[in-house]
């Protein structure tokens, strides 16, 4: 009979051991918080480049990727005459990169802004063996994981009389125990919809779209004392009960051209949301009920002209007291929490000053890993005193429409963090690299 391991030694072997992988299932993360949590990372990038495990053709569209149970989901379009084309959603093995199936449907692009249309926005959102994809114009999809199969389906002009709005649809769909929820804008108050996410059977709608239903991600958070279902739109800030759709709260922000895009973020009792002409409301959400109220809301004179934050594509982040985010013209700015006042700026992260231009920050322990839609990644340490740069390599060729830049092209697509690499596309591949610490 074998002698028992000391004690001693067996918690040093569980200390020394590396903290489980982790997947990527849905937009910016499991929860959609932005954070990747997994060691065993990289310090600073190797001297001759990333190294780069493959690389697959893929057709155009900025939807990011995900990344679950070995296998990364995406959407893409390809287009056809006119306006009209096809999309898909393809499963690629996450070792390998080979395409384990396709899902194709036709769509009219006609509506879109003609400049943009190049492909689907919504990443995947990825439920055990089932994958919730959404088009452009509207098509939801319920997908076998590992085969394609389509297990149900909806089309949100048809079915609910959505008018899509000039960027196309956006909010990725979440899963919220039996439920998927999905931003889909139709008429009679269905704003936003639930599913039941086996059968695709409505289950709940609420809030009444007005305008157009915007292009930010739904996201759930505990708070209050409950969960809450928080849904940005170009109205207003609203907090409804994910399983029911009753409305806990809501908060009057009128925001110009329906350009509700960055994800509301969450840290501690403060909501933040963010956009490019309107700026930036924070609301406190009650400790101990389902309630809320504004503690600041800061605009500049114009989308030029401001000292706030005016975040578009770039969703910002909470640390401590402070938010770090890209604002209007490319800036990433240090905003005083408690204020909203601008403490410092700088273009270094992104290179120029340029309308839209964007970033893709994920938080990793004590620093930020970021992307920047000229197709680097960065290392980086964001502080109330500035921005620190660590390391910074090319990632990808931005290959997506992008006025007047100075490479004639952008990088919109955010990545997944998964299993100690990233996987990121344009609008020609698809590739996965290894940040996996040597």
């Amino acid at each position: 009979m074998k002698p028992l391991l000391p004690a001693s030694l067996l918690l040093l072997c569980a200390l020394t051991l590396p903290a489980p992988a982790e997947d990527w299932p849905e937009w910016r993360g499991r929860g959609r918080l932005g954070v990747w949590t997994e060691t065993g990372i990289l310090k600073a990038f190797p001297e001759g480049g990333l190294e780069y495990d493959w690389r697959t053709p893929v057709r155009a569209g900025y939807a990011g990727p995900s990344v679950a149970d070995g296998r990364v989901f995406v959407t893409d379009f390809e287009a056809g005459e006119g306006m009209a084309g096809t999309e898909r959603a393809l499963a690629l093995d996450e070792e390998t990169g080979e395409i384990l199936w396709t899902r194709e449907w036709p769509v009219d692009y006609a509506g879109l802004a003609p400049t943009y249309a190049i492909g689907p926005r919504a990443t995947p959102t990825v439920d055990g063996n089932r994958v919730y994809a959404l088009g452009a114009k509207g098509a939801l999809f319920c997908l076998a994981a590992d085969t394609g199969e389509v297990h149900w389906k909806k089309d949100f002009v048809e079915d609910y009389g959505t008018r899509v709005p000039t960027w196309g649809m956006a909010g990725a769909p979440l899963v919220e125990g039996d439920l998927v929820i999905a931003l889909v804008g139709g008429d009679d108050d269905a704003l936003v919809v639930a599913f039941d996410k086996r059968t695709g059977r409505e289950v709940w709608r609420a809030l009444d779209t007005g305008s157009e239903p915007g292009y930010s991600q739904p996201v759930v958070f505990d708070v209050g004392g409950t969960r809450q279902l928080i849904v940005w739109h170009p109205r207003g800030v609203a907090s409804l009960a994910p399983r029911t759709g009753q409305i806990h709260w809501e908060i009057p922000f009128d925001v110009d051209l329906g350009m509700t895009v960055a994800t509301p973020v969450l840290a501690d009792h403060r909501l933040l949301v963010s956009c490019f002409f309107n700026g930036s409301l924070l609301l406190e959400l009650a400790e101990d009920a389902a309630e809320a109220r504004t503690l600041w809301q800061i605009s500049g004179l114009s989308e030029i002209d401001s000292d706030g934050l005016h975040a578009l594509i770039t969703t910002p982040v909470i640390d401590g007291d402070w938010i770090y985010g890209v604002g209007s013209y490319g800036e990433l700015r240090g905003i005083d929490l408690t204020t909203g006042k601008r403490r410092w700026e700088s273009l270094d992260l992104v290179g120029e000053k340029a309308r839209w231009a964007a970033a893709f920050i994920v938080r990793h322990g004590d620093r930020y890993i970021i992307n920047n839609d000229r197709g680097e990644l960065i290392l980086a340490d964001l502080t109330p005193d500035g921005y620190r740069e660590i390391d910074r390599t090319p990632l990808i060729a931005p290959t997506s429409p992008g006025s007047a830049r100075e490479l004639g092209a952008v990088h919109w697509s955010h990545p997944a963090y998964a299993n100690r690499h990233l996987v990121v596309r344009n609008d020609r591949e698809i590739v996965r690299v290894n940040l996996g610490a040597p």
